[in-house]
């Protein structure tokens, strides 16, 4: 929840609320302190969910008409006074609930009905919005759904409300299109264009009271959950409900100061029972303008991020964006081919379901491979949802990985704001399968994981126009040419930025988040914040050249250094020793005064010192115990030949000793594989992932906020004081 303080631009935000999804493994009955196992606690909280989407269910489709839709949108009752902000209490205050009957037999608690009317209400006010610009599309429907004019336009522009995308707008005519397809004539409404929305099989425990369940922390890492769940699927008193304590194991997202809030219960697919649990804790206040320092990131195919840092600087007319060139990279181009193969696979495997299943349906019950068909296609269907799964947890952990470094080289750089690109102004077009890559982009997701990390961090994250950032050079505002590389510019491509007026050659992208930054910082006193999402979108286009100039190395380094010797655990003064060691080393005798040495090098020049990196070389092949004679470098000529061809180029190597140590199937990796590994893991969690380091660098560089253009070097550290004991 946010708050605008009038006048001083800075929104402050009051409590930052996250949900963390937890699992509950079991629990035990408070009367009788008897142990219920997972099975068992899953078996009653599903009586509970399956109550619910059934309730819920029946009242949202008892509801799904133009007259109620109205009633809800206009936020009135009857008597014209405001419905509360709580689903339940405003569906109650129009009597709508008194058409919800539950089964014949079945007794359902008031909190539980309070739950089920909660989340009808919900699901019918998401469906506000869409209704509405159904609506406006309707009211100005073109003479060509394909091509508006621009008169076309304006008219449907006047009638929707502010915010509303053109990927928005287009996806509601294609709907209305293909219904006039069909029936031939326009829908009346939302209502009637869509069926009722379809519920899931959750509990939403918000709206019930202590009667119903209880939430109360034990300590930083464990959370006691109580409540009323059913003993049995069809509970007829109330009797038949139950007080259950289960305990919940707080991830370390949750803080240890952090609110805990009422959860959600749902069961999963997987023979598991989430808890969506709601926490809030404080957040930094942050302002929406005022900002000098920012990064821009520019979406991309397979290099999801790339950003770069801006700075600006001057006052009134003579403000213009400067950079240090220096490009931010998360390239994901390993992972995105990993989704794209399994997003392949999972259209496979949808094809052969739906194959099979139309062959049954076909030949029928009494055919005898009607039963053969019903079965593979039960089995295709189930690794289906596995590698829908797979997919899903992918993207989830890809996106957070992103954010989470997103918001990390901006804190280290210095910057106050991030600046994105408008996902609503983004449209996939072209060639089938680059729709097919930017529609399996986790993008969105990305952005509202940077959203949440941002305001963590006390960051502001503002979105700006997309359309022309990749259009126009960021050096002169000249159109660029694309090319696949810089040595092939006569050819035409997509990666490769070029400008033949100012001779600008860089990565599109990376030209792009120029473009991107600059547009940020130039407009940030055009930012609106949204009442409901509290996202920020600048909306207004400031185009407008950024400058290239060089960072203070020299300083920088030093700060650097600096840091790294105050961080460094202090060493003990002395010599260094070695417990039980009776005197140093002695070092290596070096040069002609050591009695050995004319003798070891008799054609070593007089006063000729040797290098202690210099390899012992042997003058003469040493023999082994054997016979056999080794020489340093090169073939063996003595030892025997080993006949038929030689390890490599797909020859297996002989084997070693240390093979039967490792699993089968795994080859053993050298120490530089497994080093750069581990440092990927650690700064993305992906092995595969190529992500620009963070490295802390003073947000203190170009021209300063004068007329001046000379580069204000940074501050130098200052020495620290000693301090004398008297």
């Amino acid at each position: 929840m946010t708050g605008h303080v009038p006048g001083s631009g800075v929104v402050g935000v009051a409590r930052l609320m996250a949900t963390a999804t937890c699992t509950a493994f079991s629990g035990e009955l408070e009367g009788t302190g008897e142990r219920v196992g997972q099975r068992v606690l899953l078996e009653r909280v599903g009586f509970l969910a399956a109550l619910s989407q059934k309730l819920t269910g029946a009242l949202v489709a008892a509801r799904w008409d133009g007259e109620s839709l109205e009633v809800l949108a206009a936020g009135v009752d009857e008597r014209g006074e405001a419905l509360p902000s709580k689903g339940w209490m405003a569906m109650r205050r129009l009597n709508w609930p008194q058409s919800l009957t539950p089964p014949a037999g079945v007794y359902v608690p008031d909190r539980v009905r309070r739950g089920v009317e909660e989340y009808a209400a919900r699901t019918l006010r998401l469906a506000l919005h869409r209704r509405t610009i159904v609506a406006a599309v309707l009211a100005t429907w073109p003479d060509d759904p394909r091509r508006r004019t621009e008169v076309e336009w304006a008219a449907l522009r006047a009638v929707l409300p502010a915010g509303v995308s053109g990927a928005e707008i287009r996806n509601r005519t294609r709907q209305i299109r293909a219904y006039l397809a069909e029936h031939g004539k326009l829908p009346a409404g939302l209502s009637v264009l869509e069926g009722p929305p379809q519920v899931a099989p959750l509990v939403v425990l918000a709206a019930m009271d202590r009667q119903q369940v209880t939430l109360a922390r034990v300590d930083e890492a464990t959370a006691r959950l109580r409540v009323k769940l059913p003993l049995r699927a069809a509970p007829t008193t109330g009797r038949d409900w139950a007080w259950h304590v289960i305990d919940i194991r707080l991830p370390g997202t949750v803080a240890p100061d952090a609110v805990l809030h009422t959860p959600t219960l749902r069961p999963t697919p997987a023979g598991r029972i989430a808890v969506d649990l709601p926490h809030s804790r404080p957040a930094p206040a942050t302002k929406v303008s005022g900002h000098s320092v920012a990064v821009g990131f520019d979406w991309g195919v397979n290099t999801l991020l790339t950003g770069v840092l801006g700075r600006l600087t001057g006052r009134g007319q003579t403000r213009r964006v400067v950079t240090d060139g220096r490009p931010l990279v998360f390239d994901a181009t390993v992972t995105s081919a990993a989704l794209h193969r399994l997003r392949g696979h999972r259209e496979h495997l949808a094809a052969k379901r739906d194959h099979y299943q139309a062959l049954a349906d076909g030949l029928g019950s009494p055919h005898l491979a009607w039963g053969d068909h019903l079965d593979r296609a039960r089995v295709l269907d189930i690794e289906h949802g596995r590698v829908c799964a797979r997919i899903r947890h992918l993207n989830q952990a890809l996106a957070w990985a992103a954010a989470r470094w997103a918001v990390d080289q901006a804190a280290a750089l210095g910057a106050s704001i991030i600046h994105l690109e408008d996902l609503t102004t983004l449209e996939a077009r072209g060639h089938r399968r680059g729709n097919a890559r930017l529609s399996g982009q986790v993008r969105g997701t990305v952005a509202e994981a940077i959203r949440h990390l941002g305001a963590r961090a006390g960051i502001v994250v503002v979105t700006v126009p997309a359309r022309g950032t990749s259009k126009l050079c960021p050096g002169c505002l000249n159109t660029l040419t694309h090319h696949p590389a810089p040595d092939r510019l006569s050819e035409r491509g997509w990666k490769w930025a070029h400008c033949a007026d100012c001779g600008l050659s860089m990565d599109r992208d990376h030209a792009a988040a120029r473009r991107i930054v600059s547009r940020g910082l130039l407009a940030q006193a055009h930012t609106t914040t949204d009442r409901t999402t509290h996202t920020r979108t600048i909306r207004t286009t400031i185009d407008a050249t950024v400058a290239l100039v060089r960072r203070p190395k020299k300083t920088t380094r030093r700060l650097r250094r600096q840091r790294r010797a105050e961080q460094a655990p202090s060493r003990p003064r002395g010599p260094k020793t070695t417990p039980g060691k009776p005197r140093p080393t002695p070092s290596r005798p070096t040069g002609t005064r050591h009695r050995g040495a004319r003798r070891a090098a008799p054609a070593q020049a007089p006063g000729h010192k040797t290098s202690r990196r210099m390899p012992d070389v042997r003058a003469v092949p040493a023999t082994t115990p054997t016979g056999v004679v080794q020489r340093p470098a090169g073939h063996d000529t003595q030892a025997p030949a080993v006949s038929g061809p030689a390890p490599g180029h797909g020859v297996p190597a002989p084997h070693r000793p240390e093979e039967h140590l490792l699993p089968a199937g795994r080859m053993r990796l050298s120490n530089r594989t497994c080093r750069r590994r581990t440092r990927a893991a650690e700064r993305t969690g992906f092995h595969h992932l190529h992500a620009t380091q963070v490295h802390p660098l003073t947000p203190r560089f170009g021209p300063p906020d004068s007329d001046r253009t000379r580069p204000r070097r940074a501050r130098k550290a200052r020495k620290p004081q000693a301090h004398t004991e008297f």
